[in-house]
Formats: C-alpha cells, sequence, structure tokens
C-alpha cells in the first residue's frame, strides 16, 4: 500500500479513516499503526488510538483490541470514550477466552475487567451486557472445575483414592462458584463420589462414610426433588440403607 511510505501522519489518519467507513478494517489497522504514536498525549490522538483499538475488534483480533482499549482507558481516563474503552476491553476479553478444557488466564483477566467495569460505572447502559458476561464466564470456570472432578471421579481407586479428590474440587467448585448452570451435574457427582469412596472405605471408616453419603443425598433431593439424576439418587441411597441395615 503506497500511503503506507508516506512519513505524513495526517494523510495516513484521513486515509485510515475512509477504509474504517469503508469496512476495511485491516488497511485502516495498518495506517493507524503508525498514526497513533504521532498524534499520542492529543485529543485526536486519543480518537485515533479508540479507532484502532475498534479496527481490530472488528477484524476479531480481540486480544490486540483488548490491548488498545486499555491504553485508551490509561492514557486518556477523561476521554469521552474511557467508559465504552473500559466495556470493549472486558468484552474482547471475554470474546478471546477459549473453551473450558484450555487455559483460562484470559477468562481470568476479562473478569477482572468486566468486574472492575461494574464496579465504576455501576449506572452504565453496558451494565446488564457485562453482567451477562460475568456469569458465563463463571459457568465456563465453573464447568472446567467440573470436568477436573469427573476425571479424578472416572480414575477411582488408581493409585490412591481419587473418589476424594473427585469430593474436594466439587466442593470447592460449589463455593468458588455458587451460581453456575451445573450445579446439578456437581451435586449429583458429589453423590456418586461419596458413594464410591464409602464402598471402598476400609471397615473403620465405613459408618461414616456411609452417613456422609445419606448426607449428600439429602442435599441433592433437597435441592432438586424433581432432577433429572432423581432416580439414580434413590439407587444409591436404597443401597446405602440396606449396607446400614445388615450393620446394624
Amino acid at each position: 500500500m503506497r500511503i503506507q511510505r508516506t512519513k505524513d501522519a495526517s494523510l495516513k489518519y484521513d486515509y485510515a479513516k475512509q477504509f474504517y467507513n469503508q469496512g476495511k478494517y485491516s488497511k485502516a489497522s495498518e495506517l493507524l499503526m503508525d498514526v497513533v504514536p504521532a498524534y499520542e498525549g492529543t485529543e485526536e490522538g486519543s480518537r485515533a488510538l479508540f479507532l484502532f483499538a475498534e479496527s481490530e475488534r472488528l477484524q476479531k483480533s480481540y486480544e490486540t483490541a483488548s490491548d488498545a482499549y486499555k491504553r485508551y482507558y490509561q492514557n486518556y481516563p477523561k476521554g469521552d470514550k474511557a467508559e465504552e474503552a473500559r466495556f470493549r476491553c472486558g468484552e474482547a476479553l471475554y470474546k478471546a477466552s477459549p473453551e473450558a478444557r484450555l487455559d483460562q488466564s484470559v477468562t481470568y483477566n476479562a473478569i477482572q475487567e468486566l468486574a472492575l467495569f461494574v464496579e465504576m460505572y455501576p449506572e452504565s447502559k453496558f451494565r446488564k451486557e457485562t453482567e451477562d458476561m460475568l456469569f458465563s464466564l463463571q459457568d465456563k470456570l465453573a464447568y472446567k472445575e467440573l470436568l477436573a472432578a469427573q476425571l479424578y471421579y472416572n480414575l477411582g481407586m488408581y493409585m490412591g483414592n481419587n473418589y476424594r479428590s473427585a469430593i474436594i474440587t466439587a466442593d470447592n467448585a460449589l463455593k468458588d462458584y455458587p451460581y453456575n448452570k451445573h450445579r446439578e451435574e456437581f451435586y449429583i457427582l458429589l453423590l456418586r463420589a461419596s458413594y464410591k469412596e464409602a464402598i471402598n472405605s476400609v471397615e473403620s471408616k465405613l459408618q461414616t462414610r456411609y452417613r456422609n453419603v445419606i448426607d449428600r443425598y439429602f442435599v441433592y433431593v433437597n435441592e432438586y426433588p424433581n432432577g433429572k439424576y432423581l432416580k439414580e439418587a434413590e439407587r444409591i441411597h436404597k443401597q446405602i440403607n440396606s449396607y446400614l441395615d445388615t450393620q446394624q
């Protein structure tokens, strides 16, 4: 692109805005990378930086966009786009957040940005959208913990009591994400793992662990009286009661 070689920042900026308005976001970004430093610290610089961030977002280059929005609200905290920049920063990280099985560093950063936005702009027009994203991200982190708990459960007694690890992981997830959408899966997993742990216990721990299973059963049925795992929960409860009856 010939315009890229010119040293005239003003000319590049004019072309960048034209490209942006034409939906040619990649070309706009290329020019704005040179324009932004040339206008840094000025009102025009704030506009150029926000336009660069928007160009990256519209190309779905979400992490680059997030960095640019963050630069905007840090460098121009009183700029007319400061509120939107903070929102877009978190939104871009939300969109960059990977699926639950992968590393969730970006997810934690997104939660931090979005939570800070709500704190700073409690009356913002973006608040509802921000809260929805926060709930979605917390569900994702909860699901990651559910996968870990299920893995421990599937390992069973292989090289130790993995049922105990499943129980600890699930309990901690429910404490950390009490309103996540996977709550029923956590509760039935806790019942299953407690049951498996009990029937694989040494004699001295049997009674205590049988009672733990009963407690987990009542927690599940009280929370989900018409739950999709109710029949399974009833079977486990009946089996444990039969074990207790034989020991009396």
